[in-house]
């Protein structure tokens, strides 16, 4: 078994495609209207085979969580990079171009090299090496 992916809800779908496709290599699939239900999607795919499902609706009313809130649930997601200097050239274009670096980059307790940064809708990343 694997995970096949995750969704997230957005308010700006082509906002968060731009952000995985520009800083995380995803490539984006063609997406996926479905106007009777207000819902829109597209599959962003990673490198080994990891996508995430970025989708709108325009007829439910996702909870909004504060940005970067440790909250019950999925808390964050852990995007690998290959390696600690990618950590650190990736984090370091991610705070210049205006996204809010929370922590690191740092060796953890449990031996990750990691930094963790704010997608553009408030969602925790750890960037990994």
């Amino acid at each position: 078994m694997r995970i096949d992916h995750i969704a997230l809800w957005t308010t700006d779908l082509e906002r968060c495609k731009r952000f995985y496709v520009d800083y995380f290599g995803a490539t984006a699939g063609a997406g996926y209207v479905n106007p009777a239900k207000g819902f829109a999607s597209c599959f962003l795919s990673l490198g080994d085979g990891a996508r995430i499902e970025a989708m709108t609706t325009s007829t439910l009313s996702p909870v909004p969580a504060e940005a970067g809130a440790q909250r019950m649930g999925w808390t964050h997601l852990a995007i690998s990079v290959g390696s600690d200097a990618a950590v650190d050239e990736l984090t370091q274009r991610l705070k210049a171009d205006g996204y809010p670096l929370l922590d690191g980059p740092r060796r953890t307790g449990d031996g990750y090299y990691e930094s963790v940064v704010l997608d553009p809708d408030g969602n925790r990343i750890e960037i990994t090496a």
